[in-house]
């Protein structure tokens, strides 16, 4: 029974570690991209748990899963074989990826990028250098987000993200994202894989162009390096593609070596996911190479998280939600410039991951009236969802739409009433 005693926020207070800049809301349940918090207030959930919840919230097909599969199967040992890892790991190599390689389950997007790193590590050691020393050098990319782990964190290519936690594991280049010359100048005869997102969500959600992820790939290729997507947040859909890369364009001959997902593949269970190209590496193959005791997971891949991420994917696909964010996420970018919103200087995105760039006056006047240590995202976001509409911050000047996969034109067209009453008190 639930102890009311004292208020959410000061459970919060006096029991939570502070590692949130929390919002003072407080949900208590769901149905699609509807939320309520505890008082009954209503909110456009235009966050899904940031990219997580892909099918929203109560989904008839989760509900089912979660109330049949812990009858028989809820966890076991990665000592034994459960099938249900197995047809998941084939679904999501045939289905989703379409090319031969194996999967490795975990818990989260931080787990499975940790995984694409050791990865990168250990073919550095099976493909040397020229002078026959272990390459170790791992390229990512200013304005990523890998994850909180030490490993990840190294990996991020954001300061305010690694910042006082140093020393971070070493050996990671982070060069300006879509700048195909300084890649090519970053490249050494150490460097042994690149890591990227095709869509960068938290560096304010930028998007790969066809050209950047090109020569990338063709460098991967060349120097035998490893080309690895953190499909974490754009992938599963919601960029319009079951790939995220994909749906840039123009990519189609790009097949990476190595893939992470977590967030929509899920759809609000925790589980991750890597896959492992199958391309030979000496006598042996990529998909391999991590081989028994080199890398696991308790809880990784259980019965009950695999049997909900297969039903999530076969939900996607059958329902072609893939499709229907690319369509939607037209209609946002043409409606936003059909509005001329105020505060708003561009929009940019792919499906239903859209980043509103908020012009540098407004961020300058937001500073003014709300405090300089305040970001001028926050501002925003906290006021749109003072009206009911739940948003996320991207760095201090982008607010993301992250809806799940099952909006409705009917509820979008209810976000940007809502934004657009927001941006216009704001301003005045």
């Amino acid at each position: 029974m639930e102890n009311h005693d004292i208020t959410v926020s000061q459970l919060y207070d006096r029991f939570v570690a502070p590692t949130y800049g929390r919002f003072p809301i407080h949900p208590k349940r769901g149905k699609g991209a509807d939320l309520w918090d505890e008082n009954g207030k209503h909110y456009l959930d235009f966050s899904a748990g940031v990219a997580v919840n892909s099918l929203g919230h109560a989904h008839p097909a989760l509900l089912e899963v979660f109330a049949s599969q812990p009858a028989d199967l809820s966890h076991c040992s990665n000592l034994y074989q459960p099938r249900g890892q197995g047809e998941l790991a084939r679904m999501l190599t045939e289905q989703v990826v379409q090319a031969p390689g194996k999967c490795f389950f975990s818990n989260s997007g931080t787990e499975a990028n940790e995984g694409l790193i050791k990865l990168a590590r250990r073919f550095g050691e099976a493909v040397p250098a020229a002078n026959g020393n272990p390459r170790r050098e791992i390229i990512s990319f200013l304005g990523s987000f890998h994850g909180r782990s030490t490993g990840a964190m190294a990996a991020t290519g954001q300061d305010k993200v690694r910042s006082g936690f140093g020393p971070l594991m070493g050996n990671f280049v982070h060069l300006p994202f879509n700048d195909i010359e300084a890649f090519h100048q970053g490249l050494t005869e150490d460097s042994v894989a690149v890591l990227l997102e095709a869509v960068q969500g938290e560096g304010g959600v930028r998007v790969a162009t066809p050209e950047f992820l090109g020569a990338v790939a063709e460098s991967c290729r060349e120097r035998n390096m490893l080309l690895l997507f953190d499909e974490v947040q754009c992938g599963m859909g919601r960029c319009g593609e079951l790939n995220g890369w994909r749906a840039i364009g123009e990519t189609d001959g790009i097949i990476p070596d190595g893939i992470s997902w977590a967030k929509g593949l899920g759809a609000g269970f925790p589980i991750g996911a890597i896959w492992f190209k199958d391309r030979p590496v000496g006598e042996g193959s990529l998909c391999d190479l991590l081989g028994p005791g080199s890398h696991g997971a308790t809880y990784g891949g259980s019965p009950l998280a695999c049997a909900i991420a297969k039903v999530v994917i076969e939900t996607i696909v059958s329902e072609r939600l893939e499709k229907k964010a690319a369509v939607l996420g037209d209609k946002i970018i043409n409606e936003a410039s059909r509005r001329e919103l105020p505060m708003i200087s561009a929009v940019r995105g792919l499906g239903l991951m859209i980043g509103f760039q908020l012009d540098s006056e407004a961020i300058e006047a937001m500073a003014d009236s709300a405090g300089k240590d305040r970001a001028a995202s926050l501002v925003v976001v906290d006021a749109l969802a003072d009206e009911g509409l739940l948003t996320v911050p991207a760095g201090s000047d982008v607010v993301r739409w992250l809806p799940p996969l099952v909006v409705t034109e009917a509820e979008i067209d209810k976000a940007f009433d809502i934004m657009d009453k927001v941006l216009n008190k704001l301003i005045t």
